[in-house]
């Protein structure tokens, strides 16, 4: 049978487009995937919120007083920054937050108003940084400290009971200013207000409810755990979860119940660590902007780092220094850059451009190519990937884990000269290139680490020159830079998915380099991520986060899960550790 000329040219029509659509279904997986990584760099137009009715307007501050939609318990305010809808508007601006400390402050000495526990100042968020922190301040007649409970009538949320950090730094005090921390969103909050003198002796107990709004990331406020086999005491301390994607612009803190009790709200990126100073923390903001931000939400400090964006890690170096893994906005490559923040001065400089600084084995290597198993990549020149950073500041080294080498690398003289130390890892992906003799040699019959994550210090060893690393060895083996085939062993992920019981696991390896050694000390298995991720000792506890099977999970000294947390996000979460935050809680 023979078609008609019309329907011949219908046919390879169709033909023509089904080809098309193959030969442009690369480029557009390309273009998604890439879409989806640069919205890191996005950052929030919109910091509007709903509000009752204003009360008072304006004032020298530029900042409107409104009721806070609380029910019919705790009367409260919001602070509304007048230019709060205007373009390029965020809370993370001293200037902005000198106004809402001013419009605090004013209401604090409303003249002939007392505030006391029974009717206290309350104010939801009143700087901007955290959805559900009630700031409340009140005067008691003698020394006292604040403890509270908050209760929700759901049989799934168990009470929450903490004990208030005062703003003045102070364990007992008359005049009393926190943030409380725990209030559930979208639920009734019934609070519970224990003043205890330094005798121990209970003062008094004020009881109000609240009904919160809904979080402003609309994350669920609970989350699904599974208990393990051990039965051992977790730590102390909230669960943060970092740089959530699907949730970019929030850090979210869970307690042991898998309940959300604190929402920081971020003007984009989401924090890859939270460093502690004082009574303070600094955290990522955005992915070009740091920030230290105190107990009550208020933020005193921030920092720019102008054409570099933040990626992966922070820590502190040198006295009044933070260092940050970066890469510079337009440059060849990425995620190669460490720069030093100096806190006083705010100054921002590039430490170590390791393109140049390796530039031996740099040569070597190649963009990502369309069809590497990180294609979405393509184009770029993640030749290194460091992925986080551990200080020393004993002997001012820095050791970094390089996830595209699957390699630690120990520099040293870092301020100075830095050199290049040792790598460890496996000495095979080395052999032919020039940092050959510089691989520490392992010691013991192990399978190393390969793709590995969120190195830090375990402790000293028994002598000088020996101590311990721990790690997240992510056991995924791919190589997206380098024209270079390396046989691994049967037990290693060489995909994103698990396909056939591939695992992770939790290192400890103890490094000796008087003998230029490293050997496998502890390990234990934990749900397989083939990228992000991190195994972190917490006190006699682990906190490992498994970003690609979206689970985060508590476990004693021995490996044996204590509980486990099931959570969604986009793809991954990067990086989930647990931390007493002081700051909130004495």
């Amino acid at each position: 049978m023979r078609l008609g000329s019309k329907k011949v040219k219908i046919l390879l029509g169709v033909l023509a487009l089904l080809a098309l659509l193959a030969a442009l279904a690369p480029w557009v997986v390309i273009q998604v995937s890439k879409a989806f990584t640069t919205q890191e760099r996005n950052v929030r137009t919109d910091w509007a919120f709903d509000t009752g009715e204003v009360v008072e307007a304006g004032g020298q501050w530029q900042v409107d007083i409104a009721r806070a939609d609380l029910g019919q318990g705790l009367p409260a305010f919001q602070l509304v920054p007048q230019d709060i809808e205007e373009e390029g508007f965020t809370y993370y601006d001293l200037e902005v937050q000198q106004r809402l400390d001013g419009a605090l402050d004013h209401l604090k000495n409303l003249p002939g108003v007392t505030w006391s526990a029974t009717q206290p100042l309350a104010v939801l968020n009143p700087f901007g940084t955290g959805s559900n922190g009630l700031y409340l301040y009140f005067e008691t007649d003698r020394d006292t400290c604040v403890s509270y409970t908050i209760h929700v009538e759901d049989g799934d949320i168990p009470d929450y009971t903490a004990r208030a950090a005062d703003a003045s730094g102070e364990e007992y005090t008359r005049a009393h200013e926190i943030q409380l921390i725990g209030l559930v969103a979208d639920k009734t909050n019934q609070v519970t207000l224990t003043l205890t003198g330094s005798w121990g002796n209970v003062r008094q107990i004020v009881s109000f409810s609240v009904d919160m709004p809904e979080n402003r990331s609309g994350y669920p406020t609970l989350l699904e755990a599974k208990e393990g086999e051990s039965e051992a005491t977790q730590a102390e301390g909230l669960f943060a979860m970092m740089r959530v994607n699907g949730y970019l612009g929030y850090g979210f803190f869970f307690d042991d119940a898998g309940v959300l009790r604190y929402e920081l709200v971020l003007e984009g990126y989401g924090p890859d660590r939270i460093l502690f100073e004082g009574d303070e923390m600094i955290t990522c903001v955005s992915s070009s902007k740091l920030a230290r931000i105190d107990g009550l939400g208020r933020v005193t400090g921030v920092w720019e780092l102008g054409d570099f964006d933040l990626h992966h890690d922070i820590g502190f170096g040198a006295e009044g220094e933070v260092l940050a893994l970066a890469e510079e906005r337009g440059a060849q490559t990425v995620e190669d850059r460490l720069l030093s923040i100096d806190l006083e001065s705010g100054q921002v400089s590039q430490l170590v451009d390791f393109s140049q600084w390796m530039e031996l084995y740099f040569s070597l290597t190649r963009p990502v190519g369309a069809t590497d198993d990180f294609f979405w990549q393509a184009g770029e020149w993640d030749w290194i990937h460091l992925n986080s950073l551990l200080y020393l500041p004993q002997e001012d080294s820095l050791i970094l884990s390089s996830r595209e080498t699957s390699t630690i690398l120990k520099l040293t003289d870092l301020h100075g000269q830095p050199q290049l130390d040792w790598l460890a890892g496996d000495d095979r992906f080395w052999q032919d290139t020039p940092y050959a003799d510089l691989c520490l040699e392992q010691e013991g019959d192990f399978v190393p680490q390969y793709g590995q994550h969120c190195v830090e210090y375990y402790g000293p060893g028994q002598e000088e020159g020996v101590y311990y690393l721990s790690l997240f060895n992510n056991n995924y083996w791919s190589l997206n830079s380098r024209d270079f085939e390396m046989e691994v062993a049967p037990s290693v992920g060489t995909g994103l998915y698990a396909s056939g019981g591939e695992t992770s696991q939790a290192y400890v390896y103890r490094i000796d380099e008087n003998n230029r050694t490293f050997s496998l000390e502890k390990s234990f298995e934990v749900p397989y991520s083939s990228i992000v991720s991190n195994a972190t000792p917490t006190g006699e506890t682990w906190v490992v986060n498994s970003g690609v099977a979206m689970v985060f999970g508590e476990y004693d000294s021995s490996g044996a899960l204590i509980r486990e947390y099931a959570y969604p996000c986009t793809m991954q979460n990067y990086r989930t550790f647990k931390y007493p935050m002081e700051l909130w809680f004495d």
